[in-house]
């Protein structure tokens, strides 16, 4: 062998080299993606959460990697970011200006304002079914020539076949209205609003005004106004039901907080739909000589009036602003309500659902699990990754503005009104926030200082992850200044 052909690196060498080159840049940027910003770290460091407890996701909206992904892999309680999951798919299967429709209907005639029969007014699911519209309905029958009832007025939520639902399972809290269930015929999101008006001195009456009018529900108030400096101002309030039914009110509200808005869900969704119907047809000086109750329409009953719901886009915005579980619950069993055979009722079917509808976007749906929609629950499951790529594909999606504009902007409105208010990032993010009992998360977009948009995602799931929306908001931060 000659010199000249000795000192020739062989095919196997540079080979070697070019692996040795591709494998450390490849370690290189691993390293880069598993690295947390320091201002992230200290702050997890003075929570006292590891590293191992949070899953990040970072990556630019233009960009086909992520420039920061820390357990991305690792399904995580995502608390009420998984409504992220409801309103993408949701807004991915039926389109942002999709309504639902409520009709009166009936089979008898009308003669001399006396309805001959039942009157039947039949749900379609509409999430966002309020009292006044309700009410308007009931106003313009009676507008129609409707004074008198001589059947009953039959309330048809069969359009939603639901699992049984008991709103003390998730915390023992039955009364609260984030606990709500589904309903066919869901009305104001079965949800009693109580205006507190408290007195001048301590011990003073706190005066309330309810609405809607719940038939047959006896309100015994025994709010009293104290002396005390208004904080928590609802820390000492109580509301409790008792048969009959009753609803009692009990303890104080300091004088220096004024009027407050306060709410009860004292009853579930049938019974409480079938109150208010009730007692918004003796508002409209209507007569009924028989009952309200619920049941289904026959099919040859004709439709008489229908209401509209507003557009899903605007229903989303409604869910993600203040981070509304009854809309959330809501829309995943109408999302099954579209083909629920062979799942066990429509809550399951919606989220059989989703999760194609997910996989279909090219999505990663490993890990994801899905209870109710809403992220009020102890098994819900998604990772970092799965939100990162979900955020990406609504991104390219016709009616991404829809999308991002239902989400709270850090620092002004909706459940993020308190985050950011004295950082320069302040107004740049629309982000989901999530929190329930050891779970904090946040997911949405930050734009940075140069103009370049990117999605965030950051769960935590920790015994002491309520202390870590400081991390939370050093990571919107150091997206917003590019990562520096």
């Amino acid at each position: 062998m000659s010199a000249s052909t000795a000192s020739k690196p062989r095919p196997f060498v540079i080979l070697s080299l070019v692996l040795a080159c591709l494998l450390s840049a490849v370690d290189a940027r691993a390293a880069g993606e598993e690295t947390l910003p320091s201002s992230v770290r200290q702050a997890l460091d003075q929570a006292r959460v590891p590293a191992d407890a949070v899953g990040i996701w970072v990556q630019a909206v233009d960009s086909g990697t992520p420039a920061l992904a820390i357990n991305g892999d690792q399904p995580m309680n995502p608390a009420s970011v998984m409504k992220l999951v409801t309103a993408f798919t949701s807004l991915e299967y039926f389109g942002p200006s999709h309504t639902w429709q409520t009709r009166i209907s009936s089979t008898g005639a009308v003669r001399n304002g006396v309805l001959q029969g039942d009157l039947y007014i039949v749900g379609g699911g509409d999430p966002v079914l309020s009292y006044e519209r309700a009410w308007k309905l009931l106003r313009r029958l009676r507008a129609l020539g409707v004074d008198t009832i001589t059947g009953d007025i039959v309330l048809d939520g069969s359009v939603l076949r639901l699992p049984a639902h008991d709103p003390d399972a998730f915390d023992g809290r039955g009364l609260r209205p984030y606990n709500s269930g589904p309903y066919g015929l869901l009305l104001h999101f079965n949800t009693l609003q109580l205006a507190l008006f408290p007195g001048i001195g301590p011990n003073d009456a706190v005066t309330v005004a309810s609405e809607p009018p719940l038939n047959g529900v006896v309100i015994d108030n025994r709010l009293q106004t104290s002396g005390a400096s208004c904080g928590v101002w609802y820390r000492d309030l109580e509301a409790r039901i008792e048969p009959g039914p009753r609803l009692i009110l009990s303890g104080s509200l300091p004088a220096s907080c004024g009027p407050r808005n306060w709410s009860a869900a004292p009853l579930p969704p049938e019974d409480f739909s079938t109150a208010t119907i009730a007692g918004l047809w003796q508002e409209v000086g209507g007569q009924l000589q028989g009952q309200v109750r619920t049941g289904s329409a026959p099919r040859e009953a004709r439709t008489q009036l229908v209401d509209d719901s507003a557009a899903l886009a605007e229903i989303v915005r409604d869910m993600n602003k203040w981070s509304s579980n009854v809309i959330a619950r809501q829309l995943l069993a109408n999302l099954g309500s579209t083909n629920a055979d062979g799942a066990p009722d429509m809550v399951a079917a919606g989220a059989q659902l989703a999760t194609a509808q997910l996989a279909a976007a090219g999505v990663q749906t490993a890990g994801l699990v899905i209870e109710n929609g809403a992220g009020l629950s102890r098994i819900e499951r998604v990772r970092a990754d799965t939100l990162g790529q979900l955020l990406i594909a609504a991104w390219q999606r016709p009616w991404m503005a829809e999308f991002i504009a239902a989400l709270p902007i850090a620092g002004e409105d909706g459940t993020a009104r308190k985050r950011l208010v004295g950082s320069p990032a302040r107004g740049q993010a629309h982000i989901k926030t999530g929190t329930i009992n050891g779970v904090r998360a946040i997911a949405g977009y930050v734009l940075d200082h140069d103009g370049r948009r990117h999605v965030v995602v950051m769960l935590v799931n920790h015994a002491e992850a309520a202390s870590t929306r400081a991390a939370q908001d050093a990571l919107l931060e150091w997206v917003w200044a590019g990562g520096r």
